[in-house]
């Protein structure tokens, strides 16, 4: 039986893919991968495989040979680096991969040369630096890894942004009000449609959030001269600030984001046009967007007497509580 394969099924993003899958009921195994063999969402795959990390050198082999084995038909990564991985060796892989091509994933993994070429394209972009060129450029600055994920590693208003290496850049810090885009972009280079919530965040990670519908046309004019700059496909987030100059992203993941679970419920199922799209054949479904907010909380996965080093998968006998 054919499958779908999830990446970074500890993460929430992978996670919430997981979950929109299940409710999708496609009748087809879902298979995940960690870099771990038990975490979060062993509970909802059909079968977990270890794999190593991104940057490995055995990463693409282990997962060719896996792809193979599990009869996989599309893989949804659910992290950067192994979207950016994935697409660059697409063309060698026996399954479809949902990322952007990598020139776009690979601009987008690098916040400096993200910048670089939006300004090349007069593009809006926080306006960034290199520490060792860093000369007193912005009134307020962030300083965070050049390919950081999440908020890890943020320094806002260090004393010094020089006194770091060039592995970091340097942003001007933008005050306004912080919004995620998703959108979907399809395989003839349209864009089929976005939405954007108004997120407040803790530990880098969506606490809450609600749809904000205040911006739309200016982010949908963003997004078309985006689309027809750079060849974006698929589900891909914008992150922003609303400030005195208008809607400036200051970040770009070219995968499914962490708030999917949230925006399915809310008329914009960015998974299930994945699937559509790219596993099924059909065009995706017209958004419909709905107003809403939504809270995140945790819930414990408990496997009665099981010990950490026999679970596997969905067929284990727990309750979610």
């Amino acid at each position: 039986m054919s499958s779908i394969l999830v990446t970074g099924i500890g993460g929430v993003v992978g996670q919430g893919i997981l979950r929109n899958l299940r409710a999708m009921e496609l009748g087809i195994r879902i298979v995940g991968t960690n870099t771990v063999r038990v975490s979060a969402g062993n509970h909802l795959c059909d079968a977990v495989h270890e794999v190593p990390f991104a940057t490995a050198p055995g990463y693409i082999d282990t997962m060719r040979q896996l792809l193979v084995l599990q009869d996989v038909r599309l893989v949804l990564p659910s992290t950067d680096y192994e979207a950016h991985v994935l697409a660059r060796h697409r063309d060698s892989l026996p399954a479809t991969v949902a990322s952007a091509p990598a020139e776009v994933s690979g601009l987008c993994l690098d916040k400096f040369l993200n910048f670089e070429r939006f300004a090349e394209r007069g593009l809006p972009f926080a306006r960034s630096v290199l520490p060792s060129r860093y000369a007193d450029d912005f009134p307020r600055t962030v300083v965070k890894p050049r390919e950081g994920r999440g908020s890890r590693g943020i320094h806002v208003d260090p004393p010094d942004p020089r006194a770091f290496d060039d592995t970091h850049v340097v942003q001007e810090y933008l005050d306004g009000p912080e919004l995620t885009t998703t959108f979907y972009v399809l395989k003839d280079g349209s864009l089929h449609g976005a939405i954007t919530l108004r997120r407040n965040l803790d530990h880098g990670n969506t606490s809450s959030c609600e749809v904000e519908r205040a911006y739309d046309a200016q982010i949908d004019g963003l997004l078309r001269r985006m689309t027809a700059a750079f060849p974006f496909r698929g589900s891909c987030n914008l992150q922003s600030r609303v400030t005195a100059a208008g809607v400036v992203p200051f970040e770009i993941n070219c995968r499914i984001s962490g708030t999917n679970s949230i925006r399915a419920q809310f008329g914009f199922p960015d998974v299930a046009y994945t699937v559509q799209e790219l596993l099924l054949g059909q065009r995706p479904d017209a958004p419909a967007i709905t107003g809403g907010c939504a809270l995140r909380i945790l819930h414990d996965v408990v496997y009665p007497d099981l010990s950490l080093a026999e679970l596997d998968n969905r067929d284990d006998r727990f309750r979610i509580f």
